[in-house]
């Protein structure tokens, strides 16, 4: 793998891990179709990490609110710490599937179909949304679904966490499958990503952490530091502009446009790999 390389994956990652396009689908796609060597689970891993960082410091007040409400008796934090209790609930499926089932599969056909079925599956969610919101709005003018407090469950959040141990095939998108689980459970646009960020941030830094410490003790598949720190830095930054752009795009329009291009990509895969 070469210099550019490595920062080209990197970019892609961070970009498509905030986006609901699936980056481990990306990853396995333009390696093929650039006709580049496979570049291994651990530059994946190390450019995970990268995405970590950019999601910690876009919501870094809210994780910091967070974070301080965990253990806090002040009744005036109640909400923020059940909101931080229940992400952590929300991270026993994904663990507990991801402990019990080591996957690494990398099948560009399994790629492209849940690409492609679960893309359909996060447009019918925006679709129900947009109808359910239009419905409330004239039931009840001024009810707010855009925020997260006192509106997530231990029921909604086993059920989104249930469906981000479902991310663990390629081409779903964790934060895609997560955020149609949050719509299909009452929650806006808006906080349906906010939940799906935050949570992302405990699996990630878990999994990319264990897995880490696993490939430094067994060898690092003959990648260079420099790539490994390009790819990082180009995910991290990338991550974060993803992140912002994801924000404005559903507040403005929805999640339709990257339901087509998820259909767009699945289809190229299918005829072009």
């Amino acid at each position: 793998m070469t210099t550019v390389q490595a920062i080209i994956l990197g970019l892609v990652q961070g970009f498509t891990e905030f986006l609901p396009v699936s980056s481990s689908g990306h990853l396995i796609f333009l390696p093929r179709f650039f006709g580049w060597p496979d570049q291994g689970v651990a530059f994946d891993v190390v450019m995970h990490l990268g995405t970590l960082v950019a999601v910690i410091i876009f919501f870094r007040a809210r994780i910091r609110s967070l974070s301080r409400a965990l253990f806090s008796r002040d009744p005036g934090v109640a909400v923020e710490r059940k909101t931080a209790w229940l992400i952590g609930l929300s991270l026993v499926p994904a663990a507990a599937v991801g402990y019990l089932l080591e996957t690494n599969f990398r099948s560009p056909l399994l790629t492209a179909v849940n690409l492609i079925g679960w893309g359909l599956v996060l447009g019918a969610a925006d679709l129900y949304t947009r109808r359910r919101n239009r419905v409330r709005s004239e039931a009840q003018p001024g009810t707010d679904v855009s925020s997260l407090n006192g509106r997530l469950t231990w029921k909604k959040a086993l059920f989104i966490g249930s469906a981000q141990a479902v991310a663990l095939l390629p081409g779903t998108s964790r934060s895609g499958i997560t955020m149609t689980a949050g719509l299909f459970s009452g929650f806006g646009r808006t906080a349906a990503a906010e939940f799906s960020f935050l949570m992302s941030v405990p699996i990630i830094a878990l999994a990319g952490l264990s897995k880490a410490a696993e490939l430094f003790r067994g060898g690092l598949d003959n990648i260079a530091g420099a790539q490994l720190v390009w790819g990082f830095a180009a995910s991290a930054v990338s991550g974060l502009i993803a992140i912002g752009l994801l924000m404005r795009v559903i507040k403005r329009w929805s999640f339709l446009p990257f339901v087509a291009y998820r259909l767009v990509i699945g289809i190229l895969i299918i005829l072009l790999v």
